[in-house]
């Protein structure tokens, strides 16, 4: 979509398209980000509160690794820097180089995100053409921070990056609109670095049916251009991702798929039922496959929030005030929506989940599924982050949170990095294309 600026659109995923249809009183959670920082605690405001010395070293020898990264979102922003260390409660950011080196956050899967758009010519080639702008922006940064960070292709690059020191840029797309209709494209975006592709996003796309598109399945699943996705990403080797994908697709994509499938940032019906979450049966499909969940930290996710009555009338007078669909507005009045967005949202936060909901997500999954098939994508730079983690800096306290419940330090090893690293070197063994990355861009 032209013209779409991401860094002012995190608030979309609840804004008047999706949340709102899925529960017209819903609060839009992905405004949380915006808290300003006299809105959070003090203790929030500080820094993140230490653990054992023992626990910082475990963390510390681990690789640790989230699977969605949202932070290419603002690398062509004129106030974002990844080199300087920067603030949740000042800018509302979460990832920065100095940042990672405190949580000691290893890398991950930096992501290449559209938005769901109309499904017509001209939208796709706006979707296209963002896209590849995003995915140039994540191959421009570790250019720029060579020294520091490294473009990661196959599984066993992770190790060897973080071996050297640096940090770790895999890719992931969210949402393969800007496909369109041309699945040879993901070729293109395969020797360009990607390794893992989401079908759909909030609304159903030319793919598959999405579990936030509550306006009625258009397929009943993935559609037959779905179908032929899944069989590209077998062929290329990239992870398939059923995060944002209805309950049928992803038994589409499990059953489909040759190799196992991802959810990067989702969780659990058990703990708060709600579209975007998963059910008991089907993450147990899911990990009988070989699969693994990522739990996010999402708080619209993680429970059920209850805004300020200042809150929903400012809200209710904004949707009246534009109308429909943020996705059917036009660039114009969607910089003047998010600007109002904006203000109510100083005004009058959103209110924030925590720390211990986030862990007891985590927890059940782990409960449920056991320790091969959970793993963290907080959704970080996309609306993650609770009171008591707002942002990377406190990944340790996961660690230490893990130890406590019982885990042992291979358990949470798997939980960092082994499980989807297993998923991306399943994926590569069974990959049949002969297309390979040129070294030139390596």
């Amino acid at each position: 979509m032209t013209g779409f600026n991401f860094r002012n659109g995190l608030m979309m995923a609840g804004a008047l398209a999706v949340l709102a249809a899925c529960n017209p009183d819903a609060e839009p959670s992905g405004s949380e980000i915006f808290a300003p920082a006299e809105a959070q605690s003090s203790a929030e405001v500080a820094a993140p509160m230490s653990v054992a010395q023992n626990v910082e070293s475990i963390h510390e020898g681990m690789l640790v690794m989230d699977t969605h990264l949202d932070t290419p979102a603002y690398f062509h922003t004129p106030d974002y820097d990844f080199s300087v260390r920067q603030t949740f409660e000042q800018d509302g950011t979460h990832v920065d180089l100095p940042r990672m080196k405190e949580g000691g956050l290893d890398g991950g899967f930096w992501v290449i995100f559209t938005a769901q758009g109309p499904l017509d010519e001209a939208s796709y080639a706006a979707a296209r053409n963002q896209a590849m702008l995003r995915q140039m922006s994540i191959r421009e940064l570790a250019a720029k921070y060579s020294d520091e960070v490294e473009l990661a292709f196959t599984a066993d690059d992770a190790e060897r990056i973080a071996g050297e020191g640096k940090r770790v840029v895999y890719q992931s797309m969210e949402n393969a609109y800007p496909l369109g209709t041309d699945i040879s494209l993901m070729e293109t975006f395969y020797i360009g670095g990607l390794r893992m592709i989401a079908p759909v996003h909030f609304r159903d796309s030319q793919f598959a049916d999405s579990a936030t598109d509550v306006s009625g399945d258009s397929y009943g699943g993935l559609s037959p251009l779905g179908e032929e996705l899944v069989r590209k990403a077998n062929e290329l080797g990239m992870v398939l991702d059923g995060s944002h994908a209805s309950d049928e697709t992803v038994y589409d994509m499990i059953e489909l798929s040759t190799t196992p499938i991802i959810l990067s940032h989702t969780g659990v019906d058990g703990v708060y039922d709600h579209f975007r979450n998963i059910p008991d049966e089907l993450l147990t499909a899911i990990a009988e496959d070989g699969g693994v969940i990522q739990i996010n930290a999402y708080g619209g996710y993680l429970e059920a929030l209850e805004p300020s009555a200042e809150r929903q009338q400012a809200m209710a007078d904004l949707e009246e005030r534009f109308g429909g669909s943020y996705y059917d507005l036009d660039d114009a009045t969607r910089e003047e929506y998010m600007a109002a967005r904006e203000e109510i949202d100083t005004q009058y936060p959103a209110p924030r989940s925590t720390f211990e909901k986030f862990m007891e997500h985590l927890l059940y999954a782990l409960d449920l599924v056991g320790p091969d098939h959970v793993g963290m994508g907080a959704d970080w730079d996309g609306g993650g982050g609770v009171d008591g983690m707002t942002d990377i800096t406190f990944l340790p306290k996961v660690t230490a949170a893990l130890l406590e419940a019982g885990y042992s330090e291979q358990d949470i090893e798997k939980f960092w990095s082994g499980n989807m690293l297993r998923l991306l070197r399943q994926a590569e063994e069974a990959r049949t294309s002969e297309l390979e990355s040129p070294d030139v861009l390596n």
